[in-house]
């Protein structure tokens, strides 16, 4: 597994060789330093700790800035680490968005857009205004019954109800990388990823 943590710009869409037009997400991706290398015989597994993004030193705990000095690094902003990772790099060197091809495909991790509080209409797409059933009269939006009376006298878990909608870890699989911009450390991604423009995301294979 190889993976990169990087920014969502934007979107945005580019006409592919053969005349399609495909839109696209624009990530800034790296670049990203090693800032520790872990092992089976000294944690127990492998994987590779990258960081990304800059931080002011005031904001950060002395033991992370001790951590990243030992890497030979400033303090960055966001810490993740890629386990069984391909990448065959020390701490202290930087990983590019070089490390991805155009055509590969990859599975984006990130943050979707918080929608607050929210109602079943649009939490879970009851039909609402215009489709009107029994047991509504004049409260289209309304979730309409949710347990039963006597037997069992209680709501089920996982019954479909108003409440917080998004802000939650989303991947999205299978996405094709359409472009990559070494000089400015973008990669273009077919199609939408998670959150909103600004936020973090993890690119993984």
């Amino acid at each position: 597994m190889k993976g990169i943590i990087g920014k969502k710009i934007g979107m945005t869409s580019i006409f592919e060789p053969n005349g399609k037009q495909t839109a696209c997400t624009i990530i800034e991706a790296g670049p990203c330093v090693v800032t520790q290398k872990k092992t089976v015989d000294t944690d127990g597994y492998s994987s590779l700790q990258i960081a990304f993004g800059e931080a002011k030193a005031k904001n950060t705990p002395g033991a992370q800035i001790n951590h990243f000095a030992k890497a030979g690094t400033t303090p960055k902003s966001v810490v993740k680490e890629i386990r069984n990772c391909s990448i065959d790099k020390n701490v202290g060197e930087n990983i590019t968005c070089e490390i991805f091809t155009e055509g590969e495909k990859v599975s984006v991790i990130g943050t979707s857009k918080g929608k607050g509080f929210q109602g079943v209409v649009r939490r879970h797409g009851f039909s609402g205004v215009g489709e009107a059933t029994h047991g509504q009269h004049d409260r289209q939006r309304a979730p309409g019954s949710v347990g039963g009376s006597s037997y069992p006298s209680r709501v089920f878990k996982g019954m479909r109800m108003a409440g917080r909608m998004g802000n939650e870890r989303v991947k999205v699989k299978a996405l094709r990388v359409v472009k990559v911009f070494p000089e400015q450390n973008y990669i273009l991604i077919s199609g939408s990823v998670p959150g909103h423009n600004g936020s973090i995301v993890l690119i993984q294979n």
